[in-house]
């Protein structure tokens, strides 16, 4: 047990700021919230958080931890002047290049990255068709490692050829049931779930959207795919289909609550109606749209259920929440702080769907994903204002202590056991995959 004292508790939907709050953690979830709580066992570990800010972890709703060894690439990349020829000469030869190793140290490095960035949950997409077969197994070593929480997938797609599609299909499929299998054991501990990718509709012809239909069926869980991320996508769909992207998706039952769609840069009004009718998911990823000049999802707020992603850019979503509220504005939008707060704490309704518990609240029978800042706000801090601290003045580099799953993981800015060689294996991995990205055509 974990009994934290005077916090100061600072929820954000809706938001709210209590001080002198204590909160009691059993297990995996706050036992209890409230004022001068006293310690119930022995063994109880007391910790005086001394008014400090204390908030629900953030969530990552879209991400690709396998691009975490793609920063200051040096690889020979070809100019690119499109989104496609982009995909083609820098992210299909890297994620074609990554084996075990380089998977291992990829996942290492995002999974400590989003936790001191007071990121307690990431949903991650990934890819690898040279090491399909076990790549999620990897992977949910990197988050169980760090002490992260992650919904998985693999990205399902037509471009390495059918053999390889049916493989990523089957990845998906395995996985759900190692999740399903540690579950049943008492082994899991609630921390890793499964989703089922997919890369996008144009990469995706009707028998791979038939055997995804089957994948989410047989499962039971969602289908995370990047939807109209460049205009591309949506011409392919008319073109070849004639169809909006969201209706092909539909005619496969791959529409539901479960469902993450990514990017939604070009849908159409009668994609986001879909979307809407479904109660699917839509998530956001400003820097990446803007790295990536595929241009600005000005449909955001059409979306009933809409959420924050990276893209693979970090796990900062500090830094993610203010790119796509200053964006927001330089486009002529009508959202506000509040709003990207909003859209913000969203992903915990994501964690909600997969995991069937409660995420997102520092309150009784909520699950104890928390986050302890070393900030001293220069201004009131208060229910109003909450998302302007959040926008103008919080930021990750203020994050001192996090706790996943009623488990401390980082603390005082230090983890339990030592990164120094986890960064540097990474960077000798990161140079074998630049190499083996020069090898590939």
């Amino acid at each position: 047990m974990i009994l934290l004292k005077n916090a100061l508790a600072v929820d954000f939907d809706p938001p709210s700021v209590k001080p002198g709050v204590d909160i009691l953690i059993e297990g995996d979830l706050i036992a209890d919230v409230g004022k001068n709580i006293s310690a119930k066992k022995h063994d109880t570990q007391v910790i005086d958080l001394a008014g400090n800010i204390l908030t629900p972890g953030l969530v990552c709703s879209h991400n690709h931890f396998y691009s975490a060894l793609a920063r200051g690439i040096t690889a020979n990349i070809k100019p690119s002047t499109d989104f496609v020829s982009v995909l083609q000469n820098l992210w299909w030869r890297l994620d074609r290049a990554i084996d075990e190793e380089i998977l291992l140290y990829s996942g290492l490095v995002g999974a400590l990255e989003a936790l001191m960035a007071g990121t307690t949950a990431v949903i991650d997409h990934h890819a690898s068709p040279s090491f399909i077969k076990g790549s999620l197994s990897v992977l949910k070593k990197t988050f169980e490692k760090a002490g992260l929480r992650g919904i998985l997938c693999y990205e399902v797609t037509d471009r390495n050829g059918k053999t390889g599609m049916r493989e990523g299909v089957e990845e998906n499929v395995s996985f759900v049931k190692e999740i399903s299998r540690e579950k049943e054991s008492g082994k899991n501990g609630l921390l890793i779930e499964a989703a089922i990718g997919a890369h996008a509709p144009f990469t995706l012809g009707d028998e791979a959207l038939g055997l995804l239909d089957e994948a989410v069926s047989s499962t039971g869980r969602g289908l995370h795919i990047h939807t109209a991320e460049d205009r591309y996508d949506s011409s392919y769909s008319h073109h070849l289909y004639g169809k909006d992207i969201t209706e092909r998706l539909e005619a496969f039952n791959l529409l539901d609550k479960k469902t993450i769609c990514v990017h939604g840069v070009h849908l159409t009004d009668g994609d986001m109606d879909r979307l809407n009718n479904h109660g699917s998911f839509l998530v956001h990823n400003a820097r990446s749209n803007m790295n990536n000049t595929v241009g600005y999802a000005s449909k955001l707020s059409k979306v009933r259920n809409a959420a924050l992603g990276t893209d693979g850019i970090g796990s900062d979503m500090f830094e993610e929440m203010k790119f796509a509220y200053f964006k927001h504005m330089d486009s002529g939008g009508v959202y506000r702080p509040a709003d990207f707060l909003s859209l913000l704490h969203k992903g915990n309704t994501l964690l909600e769907r997969y995991f069937g518990r409660r995420f997102g609240r520092i309150k009784r029978g909520f699950t104890a994903d928390l986050v302890l800042y070393d900030y001293r706000p220069p201004t009131p801090l208060e229910d109003e204002n909450v998302a302007g601290h959040m926008v103008f003045g919080l930021g990750s580099r203020d994050v001192k202590t996090v706790i996943v799953n009623g488990r401390i993981v980082y603390e005082n800015r230090r983890f339990p056991f030592d990164v120094q060689p986890v960064y540097e294996k990474a960077q000798e991995a990161a140079r074998r995959l630049w190499r083996r990205m020069d090898a590939i055509e």
